[in-house]
């Protein structure tokens, strides 16, 4: 049976990345085939969640290929698995006991504690209201949540050393790396954890070049954890990126866990060396997107909950359907629900009528309004994208345009082929073009952004 299963882990990896293979599948354990049912076991509840629901037909597709004859298959969490895995339970550590430190790269943080109370952190920048168990996973993050455990269970690991997170500006980026260094400094209450911005980084070396840099080098390369949030502001700071770099090394070469987060990968910030943007995605590197539906309305439902108020489900799913832009608008149009609702003392119910949502605004604009909108921030006619040049710049401001006449005036592919004069599969194929850039670009992703903000301006 362990042959026939390994089949079934070869089927998948060929249809999913080596990421979410890495991370859902490698450490599976086939458990029994009985009643037309292949049960198996993973590692957590989180990766049984997941698979079960975001790689259900993969798997079963998986299992009929490799000749189980099952129409079902069930996943459980093994209560065996502290050492079959690279998310390990951490290494308990005695105050006061000797503790060996190894030279070996591939030894992480938690094989190799430091044994000194001096260690203790009690300004670590780190804010107590950033938990994991307050953190909404969805599908929009799931990946980053799963390395994040694997982070905290075993800090240092090379396969999660550098941990870079990138996504737009709200999606929960600065949530999930301050939950990390919250939970790594309580099951490990002697590591030295500091999270900064790296505005932050930058004005503390500024600051130490007026006088010596040693007290800043001392802060900074004996840390045991270093959490940088919005690192695409190191640009242009050519000194504080130098001093970054060597910075990084020397923690990376101590097996010390960096974590870093921004709005766009290394390589798409400009002035960032090339070195050092090679450096922070040599581990592993996560785009965290703007959650669905259903994560929206958890968030919303999690923050009321937190506040301890009573929102009902046609007022969560009302702001959940309309506020799409981030997390952050999100939450501040729940906070102006509650506020306008307290204030006339009745339910939630009765006063959403009286927040605009943002879809509501792009249906005063035409779809001819629309393009016309979209040509200008690309310096074109509306004449260039409703023609039939094949230019680059002028094909690629088309598909944009084709994209949001669908995503945010909601036209068929047909309509918006009509538009065009062309047909509808054109139309389809050039928006599955965009939704793939915008997963994989972040400037086309910052475009978008910045067009949709022109289409809701009056």
């Amino acid at each position: 049976m362990p042959n026939k299963w390994q089949t079934v882990l070869d089927e998948i990896k060929n249809t999913i990345s080596d990421m979410a293979f890495e991370i859902y599948f490698k450490d599976t354990k086939f458990v029994s085939e009985e009643d037309n049912t292949v049960t198996f076991s993973v590692l957590n509840s989180l990766t049984k969640s997941t698979v079960e629901k975001k790689y259900h037909d993969k798997v079963l597709a998986a299992l009929k290929s490799a000749g189980f004859n099952c129409n079902n298959f069930k996943v459980i969490v093994s209560s065996n698995n502290a050492t079959k895995s690279v998310i390990r339970r951490p290494v308990e550590v005695i105050p006061g006991a000797p503790v060996e430190r190894r030279s070996n790269t591939t030894t992480s943080i938690s094989q190799s504690l430091p044994n000194s109370s001096a260690f203790a952190v009690n300004n670590n920048g780190l804010s107590p209201k950033y938990r994991l168990d307050n953190y909404i996973v969805g599908s929009n993050n799931d990946l980053a949540v799963s390395a994040a455990r694997a982070i905290i269970d075993n800090p240092g690991s090379t396969q999660y050393n550098p941990l870079f997170l990138y996504g737009g500006s709200g999606y929960g980026k600065t949530h999930l790396i301050q939950a990390i260094g919250n939970e790594l400094q309580k099951n490990y209450p002697n590591l030295k954890i500091l999270y900064v911005t790296i505005e932050e980084f930058y004005h503390d070396f500024v600051t130490a070049m007026r006088k010596k840099l040693d007290g800043f080098q001392n802060k900074y390369r004996k840390l045991d954890v270093l959490i940088v949030d919005d690192f695409q502001f190191i640009e242009g700071k050519q000194a504080s990126q130098d001093e970054f770099f060597h910075t990084f090394n020397e923690l990376y070469k101590q097996n010390k866990q960096v974590i870093v987060s921004a709005d766009r990968l290394p390589s798409q910030i400009a002035t960032v060396d090339p070195r050092l943007a090679s450096r922070l995605t040599m581990g592993i590197s996560i785009d965290i997107q703007l959650p669905d539906f259903e994560t929206r309305c958890a968030i919303l439902k999690a923050k009321a909950d937190l506040l301890g108020e009573t929102v009902d489900n046609a007022t969560i799913e009302y702001l959940a359907e309309n506020f799409s832009t981030n997390i952050r608008d999100l939450e501040g149009e729940l906070n102006r629900v509650l506020l306008l609702a307290n204030v006339r003392g009745v339910p939630t119910s009765e006063v959403i009528g009286e927040i605009t949502p943002v879809v509501q605004s792009v249906h005063r604009i035409s779809s001819k309004q629309l393009i016309d909108r979209v040509a200008k921030y690309y310096n074109l006619t509306s004449k260039d994208l409703l023609g039939t040049s094949r230019m680059k710049d002028i094909k690629n401001a088309r598909q944009v345009a084709m994209y949001l006449m669908n995503e945010e005036l909601g036209l068929s592919t047909v309509k918006i082929g009509n538009e065009f004069n062309k047909d509808h599969t054109t139309i389809m194929h050039g928006i599955k073009v965009v939704k793939e850039n915008i997963q994989k670009d972040f400037s086309v992703r910052e475009q978008i952004s910045e067009l949709r903000g022109k289409i809701y301006a009056n």
